[in-house]
């Protein structure tokens, strides 16, 4: 994609016909699906991050709980321990149907 956008950018420079502001605009225009695809890839990775801090969150909320009504240190810190790895994996279960949906975004992208 990156060789694309640097290919089709020279392309905007070798007429000599047009005014640097046209040149400009056709650059910008090769680099727009690169900035649209690493917006995505961002977005999604930004959405995988926040809702596994959600989890790990709910899960020092809980041990917090625990503590506070009165459980021995070692029980809260294996309930926390449990509770991350159950966010851990879920999390990690996602990210192949994530991958794919930012193959299938990333190939419509600049078409």
């Amino acid at each position: 994609m990156q060789g694309l956008m640097f290919r089709r950018s020279t392309g905007c420079c070798e007429d000599s016909q047009v005014t640097m502001q046209q040149v400009r605009q056709c650059i910008e225009r090769c680099h727009a699906p690169l900035a649209q695809a690493q917006a995505l890839v961002t977005s999604e990775l930004e959405k995988f991050q926040d809702s596994l801090a959600r989890c790990t969150m709910h899960c020092n909320d809980k041990a917090k709980d625990s503590a506070d009504a009165g459980s021995k240190e070692l029980q809260v810190k294996r309930q926390l321990e449990s509770c991350v790895t159950k966010c851990v994996d879920g999390h990690m279960n996602l990210i192949p149907a994530m991958t794919k949906k930012m193959k299938e975004s990333l190939s419509s992208i600049g078409k």
